[in-house]
């Protein structure tokens, strides 16, 4: 399950100073081009076969109704905690070695895998509001961290994301309403004033590592003939002791499941949400 033939990640210090100033961090071509590849296999096996999948908690549940021929995030939704369904592709590189190794430097302690997801993105499809992950997981204390990787190039174009520099200092913030008509999620949590997003544009092979009280988001996929697939983890720090019960149940990196403790204090809004990216 666990890869441990690859040499351990090192990141330098400009790369640790970065991210604890900024809340991310790009890591080019963390996975290589066959990673990339057996990924992309697997999610686009499932998505020709259509079957709706509902297995140990992971789920998978495609429209293939005119409904889903007029939206392509009905046809192509989420996947949600593959890994739960499939050991052998998407277990493997929620806990892949190389991303421990960066995990470890960034939280400076060990990593607990919280979730999986995996993001279609066609053509068309709309973007998802600038959110704050923590706000859906409620690590506590700390926040929980994401490792998002890119299948396919990711560009302002065709829905990539857009972080928000140094709002990883920022309290969770309770959302307003978004526009559904550019977002499938509903909450929106605006940029403050003064902090431009800018985009976080990569190639298939990087990941990019961001705190969970970051505010980012995406813009619908406006391009014709381009896909922007994603392969999505979250962690939280070994320390931290509360999360959401959604994401039970919890691994560390050899697989085995953890304890932590429900978290039931509700978030800045007192009630509960779900779905990040």
């Amino acid at each position: 399950m666990v890869r441990t033939t690859d040499p351990p990640v090192t990141l330098s210090d400009a790369q640790l100073t970065a991210y604890e100033q900024q809340g991310y961090l790009i890591v080019p071509g963390l996975f290589d081009a066959a990673d990339v590849q057996r990924l992309r296999t697997f999610f686009d096996d499932l998505a020709e076969r259509g079957e709706p999948v509902e297995r140990n908690g992971g789920s998978w549940q495609p429209d293939l109704s005119d409904a889903g021929r007029r939206d392509p995030l009905k046809r192509y939704p989420r996947v949600m905690h593959p890994h739960r369904f499939d050991k052998a592709v998407c277990q493997r590189y929620l806990l892949d070695q190389r991303v421990h190794g960066v995990l470890r430097a960034l939280l400076k302690q060990e990593p607990v895998a919280c979730q999986s997801m995996f993001y279609f993105k066609p053509p068309g499809a709309r973007g998802q509001a600038f959110h704050q992950d923590n706000f859906y997981l409620a690590v506590k204390p700390d926040s929980c961290i994401a490792a998002w990787t890119a299948i396919d190039p990711s560009r302002p174009d065709n829905g990539g994301l857009f972080i928000c520099p140094g709002t990883h200092r920022m309290d969770l913030v309770c959302p307003e309403q978004a526009e559904s008509d550019q977002s499938f999620t509903t909450e929106l949590v605006r940029p403050p004033a003064g902090i431009e997003p800018v985009p976080a544009e990569l190639e298939p092979g990087d990941v990019l590592f961001f705190n969970g009280s970051v505010i980012h988001g995406s813009y619908p996929n406006a391009t014709q003939d381009q896909w922007r697939r994603s392969f999505i983890c979250h962690y939280m720090p070994t320390g931290s002791t509360h999360i959401s019960q959604h994401y039970f149940p919890l691994l560390d990196f050899a697989g085995r499941e953890v304890h932590r403790e429900k978290n039931t204090d509700g978030g800045p809004c007192g009630t509960p949400f779900g779905g990040v990216e």
